[in-house]
């Protein structure tokens, strides 16, 4: 099998699920529990969290574990959301976010928040005028993904942040899920106060992720129960998901030294691409190395990835959260593409360590298929 599937989700690492493994099976006490075997299991959380801390220049009390991208997003949105309606109830994201963001923002908007939607430009980014124009006093929360998942766009994250530090009441958190591991941030920049990943996308386990939540920012918790992690995300935790979220977490950062080399193919793809007629791109020429989005006009995208699929070629459409309603993107439609184009949209995403074997196979392969089901349409 050909995967190019990998900002849906990724096979998780040999070593990452052994160290669970091992984990799960021969510490499995309840890490909250004072007798000895507990208190094992609680120093290989707490070493997990240090580890982490260490890897990202942080305070080990800065890392909250969470089952995810989903959770942790908003754990970040609503904790700020309900921790600080008092002062505002005013927040700021974009058009083109997650379907965890937008749903949350949505829902609070019910609850009598405002949100502010800022628009993008043909390329999926952020204007940072717009950014400046749209904060105002009773701003408590700007939140924005730092690589969009479905055409790669990257936002200028530390203007974002440089412009935050000039209003102390607003909060910054950054979906950094499809970054982490391939694009750098400095996440001790004190313009960002909360940060989101997950483990599934970085060769980790489903059901493993972070928030990380910068020391002196009131998050309000969105559940209750004991008091683990400061009480934030009470309930017991998962020390197996701990140490191979450390693990995939390390991996990833050692595996960043690829990005070059998946920049090339991306390169290869975008240049074979533009030789087949009726085909489109449309993430931008700066989008992250590992995605890439194009349209093959005039056809379902469903057909292909069937067609695709049953050569051994795994792509997708959008979101993986969304890619089962029959709708055009949402990111697409944000950057002023056609509805048809939008429609017909098809997204190749790379891992660290793809091989031009891969690339060259699915070129073929797409290439041959698209002929095939022109020449049965006549």
């Amino acid at each position: 099998m050909i995967y190019l599937d990998n900002s849906a989700t990724t096979k998780p690492d040999e070593s990452v699920v052994r160290s669970y493994t091992k984990v799960a099976t021969d510490f499995f006490a309840n890490p909250s529990s004072i007798h000895i075997a507990g208190g094992e299991v609680e120093k290989l959380v707490s070493e997990s969290r240090k580890q982490i801390a260490s890897l990202l220049g942080i305070h080990e009390k800065e890392v909250f574990f969470t089952s995810g991208g989903t959770e942790s997003n908003n754990m970040a949105i609503q904790g700020i959301a309900y921790a600080h309606q008092k002062r505002g109830n005013h927040i700021i994201t974009s058009a083109i976010e997650h379907p965890s963001v937008l749903g949350t923002c949505q829902q609070l908007e019910r609850e009598g928040f405002q949100v502010t939607y800022l628009p993008v430009n043909e390329t999926g980014k952020i204007s940072i005028d717009d950014l400046k124009n749209a904060m105002r006093e009773e701003t408590i929360l700007v939140t924005l993904m730092h690589v969009n998942n479905e055409i790669g766009s990257i936002q200028p994250i530390e203007q974002v942040a440089d412009v935050l530090k000039e209003w102390p009441a607003a909060h910054f958190h950054v979906d950094h899920v499809q970054g982490f591991g391939k694009v750098s941030l400095p996440y001790s920049h004190e313009g960002i106060d909360l940060m989101t990943i997950s483990g599934h996308k970085i060769h980790g386990l489903k059901g493993t992720g972070l928030l990380l939540k910068r020391r002196g920012v009131t998050v309000k918790p969105l559940f209750y129960g004991g008091g683990q992690q400061d009480t934030l995300r009470p309930g017991t935790e998962n020390p197996a998901g701990a140490v191979s979220l450390a693990k995939a977490m390390r991996l990833a950062l050692e595996q960043q030294r690829n990005y070059p080399s998946v920049g090339s193919l991306n390169r290869t793809l975008r240049d074979r691409l533009k030789e087949i007629p009726n085909i489109q791109i449309n993430s931008p020429d700066d989008a992250i190395a590992n995605i890439l989005n194009f349209s093959v006009l005039k056809f379902k995208p469903e057909v292909l990835i069937h067609a695709l699929g049953e050569e051994g070629i795994m792509v997708s459409t959008k979101s993986a959260c969304s890619s089962k309603q029959n709708e055009p993107s949402h990111v697409l439609l944000a950057c002023g593409f056609d509805t048809n184009d939008t429609a017909a949209a098809i997204r190749v995403s790379m891992h660290m360590n793809q091989s031009k074997e891969d690339i060259d196979t699915f070129l073929t392969v797409l290439y041959e298929k698209i002929k095939n089901i022109e020449e049965l349409m006549g």
